[in-house]
């Protein structure tokens, strides 16, 4: 069976997120056989696609290396980057059956266009031990799937050397358990984004993701109300790649805008 590998949040390979996507099955293999090849492949992601009597619409799982994981942007971005460009499925837009409910992903003028559930936070007071772990004081914390930490400016983000077990430890009760930690401030003037961020997600196998389409399910209400206006441009400044999303909070949902761009065609020689 076909296997590709993807750059998500990217206009060009190897920057953004890489996520492997399996062709589509017709019935969900064992989860453990899923999360061993997540495991093999040792991406952040691994997505699973089942189709439907409907050609426009999937089901859609997503493995990290360690665990199966509720929701996922850029491997959603990647599924529909391999339906429409690489297996030509003939529709604009795919709807995808997932535990987060249906996402959908679209053709835009620029790459595609995702729906997805908006999750503000609330604001908190600042864990104990957790500018320690970030190795900066942040200036505002807020908590919901993730943690969110915002910081004095751009260079702050950039700047960061977490300690990512202790980081682990400090946010895994404020952040459902998970123990991943989201960081963002305004960018500097003159930048072609609005807010620069960057996501450190220990707790789901991960120190730090290259483009986090969930993180802005959080960001994009949060910085929308911060900024007056509801679309915005966010970089994901992970060190030596970086990712790009265009945002609209839209009520109950939010749009997240970005490329995709195919690196790996692959065929694995085994079956679930």
């Amino acid at each position: 069976m076909r296997q590709w590998t993807v750059d998500a949040f990217a206009a060009e390979p190897f920057r953004g997120n890489p996520a492997c996507v399996l062709e589509p099955m017709e019935a969900w293999p064992e989860d453990r056989w899923m999360q061993a090849l997540a495991a093999e492949n040792n991406q952040a992601e691994t997505a699973f696609l089942k189709r439907t009597d409907d050609p426009a619409r999937f089901g859609l799982r997503w493995f990290t290396p360690a665990l199966e994981v509720p929701l996922c942007g850029h491997a959603t971005l990647a599924s529909g980057h391999v339906l429409f460009s690489e297996l030509a499925v003939a529709t604009d837009r795919i709807t995808f059956e997932t535990r987060s409910g249906p996402l959908t992903v679209a053709r835009a003028a620029s790459g595609y266009e995702m729906d997805f559930p908006s999750q503000p936070p609330t604001r908190i007071e600042p864990p104990p031990g957790l500018a320690e772990a970030l190795g900066a004081t942040p200036v505002e914390v807020w908590a919901g799937a993730f943690l969110i930490a915002i910081l004095a400016d751009e260079a702050a983000v950039r700047g960061l050397k977490p300690d990512i077990a202790l980081l682990e430890r400090v946010s895994r009760a404020e952040a459902l358990g998970r123990g991943n930690v989201g960081v963002a401030a305004l960018a500097e003037p003159g930048r072609g984004y609005d807010v620069v961020d960057r996501f450190f997600a220990p707790g789901s196998g991960i120190p730090e993701d290259p483009a986090t389409g969930s993180l802005h399910c959080i960001l994009t209400p949060l910085f929308a109300e911060k900024l007056g206006r509801s679309r915005l441009a966010f970089h994901q400044a992970y060190p030596g790649r970086g990712g790009d999303l265009t945002c609209e909070a839209r009520g109950e949902r939010v749009g997240l805008g970005g490329q995709a761009v195919t690196v790996v065609e692959s065929r694995l020689r085994l079956q679930p």
